[in-house]
């Protein structure tokens, strides 16, 4: 990419997107194009059709989709496969024959199966049973990264697909019901604080462990495999560290000052035992994360208590 290539960021409201949009123009990239929503619906076709026309982006990050937690997954998953899957058709097909001439699109760590090897290789998708509870966006994923492989395969289209470990950071989403864990843990335990709980529960047995990778680390792998991976077949992101929930719970508690008592709700789902990713592909071409966890979440919960009113609850 030239400093002044046109540049689409799709999705650039959302959490990987507003971190994308920004480190691009951080990296001094001049020529981004966003649209809201309202400006533009990538599930409409036609309007999607005539985006890509009217502008011919040269380089695309599809960072848009419908996401939420275990929750939001397993109530809806009609919702979860169906748009997913025509947002990321849209705009692949739309910029491919628009003229694009490289794009990204962002894959989920939950692609994997369930009781996949760890870490978890790029290597083992496919090769097992997914976790129910969020198979049906799972599988939605899948089909977009097959989708970019199949352009490039048929039409010599270059294409990457990333799959980053659990985000959280700055502007995420903090609903009690459509979040994932580590931005509801924040909001759970502020909440508590502020009302002077006592006890505050969870959910599941709190065993699971999981990666969380800082959205601005991820925004800033993305910009760098764009610039510096040429491959169709997928490449991991994540910190190369996993921990519990119930450890990932006690260091949300201490950001945050809370003194309520923990307990555990087992009867709730715990979700995948352990994910934990192979990040070697992507440490080989020399790319690191720059933020611990403890000061993702510190960064995290400032955001948040400084946003209270505009954060997405």
């Amino acid at each position: 990419m030239q400093r002044d290539s046109s540049i689409f960021i799709a999705g650039h409201r959302g959490l990987a997107g507003n971190a994308t949009f920004q480190a691009l123009e951080k990296a001094g990239y001049t020529n981004l194009l966003a649209r809201t929503r309202t400006e533009l619906d990538l599930m409409d076709r036609v309007a999607v059709d005539a985006f890509f026309a009217a502008t011919r982006p040269e380089y695309v990050f599809l960072a848009a989709a419908k996401v939420g937690g275990i929750a939001a997954n397993n109530d809806y998953p009609a919702d979860f496969i169906y748009q997913n899957l025509v947002i990321q058709n849209n705009v692949i097909d739309s910029a491919y024959r628009n003229g694009a001439k490289k794009l990204l699109f962002l894959g989920s760590v939950c692609i994997y199966p369930k009781f996949a090897e760890m870490p978890i290789r790029e290597e083992s998708l496919l090769t097992g049973e997914l976790e129910p509870t969020n198979q049906w966006y799972a599988i939605a994923k899948i089909a977009g990264l097959k989708t970019c492989q199949a352009y490039t395969k048929q039409y010599g289209w270059p294409t990457i697909s990333l799959m980053p470990t659990n985000l959280y950071g700055p502007g995420d989403n903090f609903s009690l019901f459509g979040s994932h864990v580590l931005p509801a843990l924040i909001r759970k335990f502020d909440d508590a604080k502020m009302r002077g709980d006592t006890e505050l529960t969870l959910w599941g047995s709190g065993s699971p462990r999981r990666e969380f990778l800082h959205v601005e680390d991820l925004a800033a792998a993305s910009v760098f495999l764009m610039e510096n991976y040429e491959s169709s077949e997928p490449i991991n992101v994540g910190v190369d560290e996993d921990i519990s929930i119930r450890d990932l719970a006690e260091l949300v508690q201490g950001v945050v000052g809370c003194e309520a008592k923990i307990v555990w709700d087992s009867s709730k789902p715990d979700g995948t035992p352990r994910r934990k990713m192979d990040n070697s592909k992507i440490k080989a071409l020399g790319w690191s994360p720059s933020y611990s966890l403890e000061s993702g979440i510190q960064s995290t919960y400032e955001w948040y208590v400084e946003n209270r009113s505009l954060a997405r609850l």
